[in-house]
């Protein structure tokens, strides 16, 4: 699978295109603004959205969720704690932001451990609670996309609904921290980074 990053919506969230080269199909992971422009970038690099997947329901990743999913049709798995925070504009902090938000039904549950069969590619589900009770990352061959649990050198914060550091720092040091070290991380923001890199040099591990 190749992966290739967008950069979209007031708090630079990282959207990636996921695809298999084979069959010309794409992930999309998180939805954070401009459906048109993923959906744009998709189609230039040759792929078709069949599936879209939420790390976790926070606003900043699901603003353009409704209307990319109209666009394209695609099949939208989330975490089983994540439903919730597409209806709770609490929980998924649109309350507090006043962002515009259409709540969005998932077509399929995910839950901790599941292993998703996309094209012949396993990506392996793993809940990583802490920034939220909903976190998800996922995990394929020397791939891991993070959401916003791991970061180059930073964690996620934990003092929005549902966050907590203790939970959180145990997430990565007990599900993420095993991992080898040339597994590379695509985390929620910023720029990509390696296990390795993470537990040499970052200051919460």
């Amino acid at each position: 699978m190749v992966i290739h990053r967008l950069v979209l919506g007031d708090l630079q969230t990282n959207c990636y295109i996921w695809a298999d080269e084979q069959s010309g199909n794409a992930i999309i992971i998180d939805a954070p603004a401009n459906a048109e422009k993923i959906v744009d970038a998709a189609t230039e690099r040759g792929f078709k959205i069949t599936d879209i997947i939420l790390t976790h329901g926070h606003f900043d990743h699901i603003l353009a969720l409704n209307e990319l999913k109209g666009i394209t049709n695609a099949t939208l798995s989330v975490f089983e704690k994540t439903p919730e925070f597409l209806t709770d504009r609490t929980l998924n902090l649109c309350h507090y932001t006043g962002a515009d938000y259409t709540p969005t039904k998932p077509d399929r549950i995910l839950y901790d451990g599941d292993v998703i069969d996309f094209y012949g590619n396993e990506i392996k589900v793993i809940h990583t609670p802490g920034h939220t009770s909903d976190s998800i990352c996922l995990l394929n061959d020397k791939t891991l996309i993070s959401g916003d649990t791991l970061f180059h050198y930073s964690v996620g914060r934990w003092d929005h609904p549902t966050g907590d550091m203790e939970t959180e720092l145990a997430s990565i040091t007990d599900k993420l921290m095993v991992l080898d070290d040339d597994v590379a991380v695509y985390p929620g923001h910023g720029f990509s980074t390696t296990i390795g890199k993470e537990r040499e040099g970052n200051p919460y591990i």
